[in-house]
């Protein structure tokens, strides 16, 4: 797919960001599924084309398997004016290490993506976990595949080895591990909980994490 755009490093190997591996299981085949395809009868906006259940696949790199991917659900709206897939019931993806352990995760109670937009839609506890063991929770998340970032204007819950980072806005590389907090409201020793999540402090200076 052309609009996943690889990378190549200094030694002139080809590398793909993680989040966006972990998403091509959408325009492979899925190992374990159940088609029902439709005609749209009158309104496009709320008629899928497509119905797809019990989604799960396993994605190669290199002949190894390194992804796993699940929904249960998965609705196409390709006639709607602005076309879209839905995942009513979420998404699950996970990258594997060499041997066969998540290292990286991405899950959310409901998903949408425009296609058109290139733009991902997550909703609902959306919860990451990067390469680097962070984890990052909210509410809603967007990914700009065309602008090759992640965004949103949620509270956001950052939790590192040693320290919790809470704030109101979030914006980051595709692969969760550089970023940036706006508004932040705390900042708490990883044995600590924020008594109050959703309080807002008084500044809204920009905060550049490592």
């Amino acid at each position: 797919m052309n609009r996943f755009r690889r990378k190549t490093n200094t030694n002139g190997i080809t590398t793909i960001p993680v989040i966006v591996v972990m998403l091509l299981f959408l325009s492979a085949s899925c190992s374990k599924e159940k088609r029902e395809v439709v005609e749209v009868a009158f309104d496009a906006e709320k008629s899928y084309t497509m119905r797809t259940t019990d989604v799960t696949t396993l994605i190669s790199d290199s002949g190894t398997t390194r992804y796993r991917a699940n929904a249960k659900e998965w609705l196409m709206f390709s006639k709607a004016a602005e076309p879209y897939w839905y995942f009513p019931e979420g998404l699950y993806l996970e990258k594997f290490d060499t041997l066969f352990r998540a290292e990286a995760t991405v899950k959310s109670d409901t998903a949408y993506y425009y296609e058109k937009k290139d733009l991902w839609k997550l909703v609902g506890n959306v919860e990451i976990k990067n390469l680097e063991g962070e984890y990052f929770e909210t509410s809603e998340l967007y990914w700009d595949g065309t602008e090759e970032k992640i965004y949103s204007d949620k509270f956001i819950r950052i939790e590192q080895k040693e320290q919790i980072i809470t704030g109101i806005g979030f914006e980051s590389n595709q692969n969760m591990t550089k970023y940036k907090i706006f508004n932040t409201t705390g900042i708490f020793p990883v044995n600590e909980t924020p008594r109050d999540t959703t309080t807002q402090n008084d500044h809204t200076d920009l905060m550049q994490l490592p």
